[in-house]
């Protein structure tokens, strides 16, 4: 009988672990029309705190990348988990900037000892079942948590890089302006002498400094908390390059090339506002290709919240 009580206890932690929705899930999703479709290769970033679920939903489509930041439930008995309104880009839209389905999704994990898998479908209202049908997607967890772009990488070659026109691509010492970015060019900013000003007579606190692997990186932030009406400006080593942009589930993106020259690059949040709740709060995503962190940050009308990226030394 002790010998009995005792092997339960040590496959107690192991059990509990395996339950948890925590950590990093990737695969496809189809459309389910009967015919043939495009489909998404998707990833979900999951934390799991009791029956509440947070996290990065992301998915690749045609000629581009979209990611939005989702809150959900996990019911523990049955092992399903639930997101509400999420927008996933029109099957038959020629781009990943086409028009949106707002969809729920809807999962059951399933466990065994070789692999961990999540199987569910994304669905819309009753009414708009033939406009935006239902797509089945499978994800299986990465138990290794090293290599977090590990299926997305291998599956369609680096496409990670490729911006939509939404987002902001940066070069080092070319300046650039709050607009959307065509294929890779960078634009000249509007002067805007008083943000600046503003920006210098603030405390810049280092939130974390990070070491990267690749000469360039994909910047996302999103508001971490309830939309509140945040809005912010972002500084890339000391210039302007996204101004009075507001926070809200869905990623703003910027696709910025370290400065060789640098040691180190600062990304830097200025706070525009406060929103309803102060502060004003952010989670920012910083993925180099092979590793993804994640940074919440918090500012105000005294202090600037700051990033530094480091270069790896080469081996």
């Amino acid at each position: 009988m002790r010998l009995i009580l005792i092997a339960l206890l040590f496959a107690l932690p192991v059990f509990t672990f395996s339950q948890s929705l925590t950590g990093s899930w990737y695969g496809k999703a189809q459309v389910l029309t009967g015919g043939s479709n495009n489909d998404y290769l998707t990833e979900l970033i999951v934390k799991q705190k009791g029956d509440e679920i947070e996290g990065i939903l992301g998915y690749y489509f045609r000629n581009g990348y979209k990611s939005v930041f989702i809150r959900g439930t996990y019911n523990k008995t049955r092992r399903e988990i639930t997101v509400k309104n999420i927008p996933i880009t029109y099957y038959m839209a020629s781009s990943i900037d086409g028009v949106d389905c707002t969809m729920d999704f809807a999962g059951v994990l399933n466990i065994s000892k070789v692999q961990s898998r999540l199987n569910g479908s994304f669905v819309t209202i009753p009414r708009y079942r033939y406009t935006c049908p239902e797509i089945r997607a499978l994800y299986t967890l990465d138990r290794s948590e090293y290599n977090q772009d590990s299926l997305i990488r291998n599956s369609i070659a680096r496409k990670l890089w490729e911006p939509t026109k939404e987002d902001l691509v940066i070069a080092p010492a070319e300046p650039v302006i709050n607009k959307p970015a065509t294929d890779t060019a960078a634009y000249a900013p509007a002067p805007d002498k008083a943000l600046e000003e503003s920006f210098k007579k603030r405390t810049n606190v280092v939130n974390k400094e990070i070491e990267i692997s690749s000469d360039s990186v994909r910047i996302s932030f999103y508001d971490n908390g309830d939309i509140d009406g945040d809005s912010i400006s972002v500084f890339v080593n000391n210039r302007p390059v996204l101004t009075k942009q507001s926070l809200t589930a869905q990623a703003l993106n910027i696709y910025l090339k370290l400065d060789s020259t640098k040691a180190v690059n600062e990304i830097s949040m200025f706070a525009e506002n406060l929103g309803i709740y102060p502060p004003n709060t952010a989670l920012m995503v910083v993925n180099d290709g092979e590793h993804r962190y994640e940074i919440y940050l918090s500012s105000n009308l005294s202090q600037n919240a700051v990033v530094r990226l480091r270069r790896k030394p080469k081996p």
